[in-house]
């Protein structure tokens, strides 16, 4: 089955060819680390994020890179305000952002470059733009001339700044060429941070260090390029302009992906309005998983609104998961549960697990093929999470079906469940269950207990599992043996 992508540059789905066979460089623009990160950042991290473990899981080498911008302008006018260096500021910043992504489960970005750790990568970017004539000085700093470059404008379909561009960094300086020119090299002020270059004392204008940061990993080229829709102008389509007219090579990137805008009620989120909901906040009363559905419920294209009746809502789909996972997981604890088990073995152990022959076996096969044909035609069609999704739900609506008439095997709960759990390498909405070290001392009480029981010698079984209690543990006797966890 042919990956499709949808390409911002082209404004058609094409089938997904890398530059080098099953080898995949991938880029998403970062954070500016001047404030704690937004619900919005997490649409556009916890999209990519799923996205680059789907193609990790259907065979592709992915690198994934993401920047830091560490130096900016929002950066220095908040650190003014605080009374604190840039540095201190970023640090912090970017500290509480990678915590945001662990606790969202953002775990699939290889490297974090920070802007302020390329400025020699991006010093070289400047000066051969200067070479090549794309480039110009005045009096403070170094500009892009966009008349120079033919291209300006092919990924977004113009060239000049508008009213949704807000969240878009403005150049604005009396002797530039052209209104749309944008800072490559700032020449700083007093008491701003500053290094040497042959165009004298200043720091990176906020496009160029992608590029730079990018050339140093990828070189001129590569494969995926993903960012929020907010930036696809001017940030995006000056990285274009600088790499391509520094390379001489097109394109830079083979697939742009863009993720669509999330509103709060409706409305575009602003601490003015005070409807600014960062993601520790929304960690403090809602799971994390919570926000992944929610997310993830939208197609990563798709404008999404955040509004409590929906958080309200997705709680419950993950009731459902999570109630039909323990289902067939412990199919002994859940209430109403009535999976088809193989016949007890001596001691209450399980005999060797056969599936259920007949009709019912056909009917939980099917529904079983059915859900990966579904979901992996969802997923290599622009990567359709609410489609995939909805295939999951299909299959708690039948397995559960199944599960109330009897016709469900231990063995098939079984499938059903690794089938799950395949779904959320990817989508990360499961709990995440902890491996439990049983100390070896444990396990020889646990042992010994077996044994009583096997001679049935109640009483010192009885005495062992309390002499396991005090110790912090506990069993639990299951038709496939002893289970044994941490007591509460």
């Amino acid at each position: 089955m042919a990956l499709k992508f949808y390409n911002t540059l082209t404004g058609k789905k094409e089938i997904f060819k890398p530059f080098k066979n099953k080898k995949v460089n991938f880029f998403v623009c970062g954070p500016t680390v001047y404030d704690f990160s937004h619900i919005g950042h997490a649409r556009t991290y916890i999209a990519f994020d799923a996205l680059v473990k789907y193609l990790k899981k259907i065979g592709y080498s992915v690198f994934y890179l993401q920047n830091i911008t560490d130096i900016d302008d929002k950066i220095i006018e908040r650190a003014k305000q605080e009374k604190v260096s840039f540095k201190d500021l970023s640090k912090r910043f970017e500290k509480e952002y990678l915590k945001d992504m662990k606790d969202l489960r953002v775990d699939s970005v290889d490297q974090y470059a920070r802007a302020a750790d390329y400025i020699k990568e991006i010093i070289s970017q400047v000066e051969r733009l200067l070479e090549k004539g794309f480039a110009y000085q005045i009096s403070d700093g170094i500009y892009y001339d966009i008349k120079k470059f033919k291209d300006y404008g092919k990924l977004s379909k113009r060239t000049a700044q508008e009213a949704e561009d807000a969240v878009s960094r403005i150049d604005e300086a009396k002797e530039k060429r052209n209104k749309g020119d944008f800072c490559l090299w700032k020449i700083s002020k007093p008491n701003e941070p500053k290094w040497k270059s042959p165009f004298g004392e200043g720091r990176p204008g906020w496009h160029i260090e992608d590029t730079a940061i990018t050339e140093k990993y990828f070189g001129p080229q590569y494969d995926i390029h993903g960012g929020a829709n907010e930036l696809i102008f001017p940030h995006h389509e000056a990285e274009i302009a600088q790499m391509e007219a520094v390379s001489g090579k097109k394109p830079l990137v083979k697939y742009w992906t863009h993720t669509g805008l999330l509103t709060v009620n409706g409305i575009k989120m602003s601490k003015s309005l005070k409807n600014f909901i960062s993601i520790s906040e929304f960690l403090k009363n809602h799971s994390s998983r919570i926000l992944r559905l929610f997310i993830l419920k939208s197609h990563y294209r798709s404008p999404i609104d955040y509004n409590e009746k929906a958080i309200k809502q997705t709680e419950k789909e993950l009731e459902r998961i999570d109630e039909f996972v323990e289902k067939i997981r412990h199919p002994e604890r859940s209430e109403g549960s009535r999976i088809k088990r193989p016949a007890a073995g001596f001691f209450g152990r399980s005999l060797p697990s056969s599936e259920v022959k007949g009709p019912q076996n056909d009917i939980a096969k099917k529904i079983i093929l059915k859900t990966k044909k579904y979901y992996q035609s969802a997923m290599a069609d622009d990567f359709n999470t609410p489609k995939a999704l909805a295939a999951i739900f299909d299959l708690v609506k039948k397995g559960n079906k199944l599960i109330e008439q009897n016709k469900l095997s231990a063995k098939q709960a079984q499938e059903i469940y690794n089938l799950m759990l395949k779904f959320d390498k990817v989508l990360g909405i499961l709990p995440i269950k902890k491996k439990l070290v049983i100390p070896q001392e444990i396990k020889k009480l646990v042992q010994k207990r077996e044994k009583a029981r096997q001679v049935k010698d109640w009483a010192r079984a009885d005495q062992i599992r309390q002499q396991i209690k005090k110790k912090g543990y506990k069993t639990e006797d299951t038709l496939r043996g002893p289970k044994i966890k941490k007591a509460k």
